[in-house]
């Protein structure tokens, strides 16, 4: 069996430790978790490994986040992976920081790389994990917010958050959906 675990986020060093790019972050955990890294490939970036007996292809979109669906459409096809098989680790500015949320389907809730994602699969149905990065934002000052960096507080907290969603992303690979969402959501 094979699985798709997409970490969104953008390109470039200036957005590399944004709280929009925590799943480039939560990917990089899986690549090193399953001993394998990242090429330059189709599309971005890509590692491919093994997690007990399953091939799990981990990508991070080089697209910027708003035509990450490309990106997710390209491996699937290529690598003859089912939607039921692919994960989307994303942020959300809903959730409060560190709060973990696994769904099997849903509305893009104003992600633009959700809302692509949607647009190119012409489906919600498919397993996204939310990183919470909570609203802590003036009127108008979102898009400062989620491109800028972790503070004091949420940095000191962040590698064992990113260790606990790297774990959830490879429960879904193993354990499936439903029981992975029994045992992470809310952690």
């Amino acid at each position: 069996m094979k699985y798709l675990i997409v970490g969104l986020g953008n390109k470039g060093s200036e957005y590399e430790n944004t709280r929009h790019n925590i799943g480039f972050k939560v990917a990089e955990k899986i690549a090193e978790t399953l001993e394998v890294s990242f090429n330059t490939s189709n599309f971005g970036w890509l590692a491919e490994g093994k997690h007990k007996g399953r091939k799990v292809f981990v990508l991070k979109p080089d697209t910027y986040m708003n035509l990450s669906g490309n990106a997710v459409k390209y491996w699937m096809q290529k690598e003859n992976i089912p939607l039921e098989n692919v994960l989307i680790v994303t942020d959300d500015l809903a959730l409060p920081f560190g709060t973990l949320r696994m769904k099997g389907k849903g509305s893009d809730a104003g992600h633009n790389g959700l809302k692509n994602i949607n647009e190119v699969l012409q489906t919600q149905n498919y397993a996204r994990l939310r990183f919470g990065i909570s609203a802590d934002f003036s009127a108008g000052r979102q898009v400062d917010y989620v491109l800028g960096t972790w503070n004091e507080e949420e940095s000191e907290k962040l590698t064992e958050r990113i260790e606990t969603f790297s774990k959830a992303s490879l429960s879904f690979v193993f354990a499936g959906l439903n029981n992975t969402m029994s045992a992470f959501n809310g952690k």
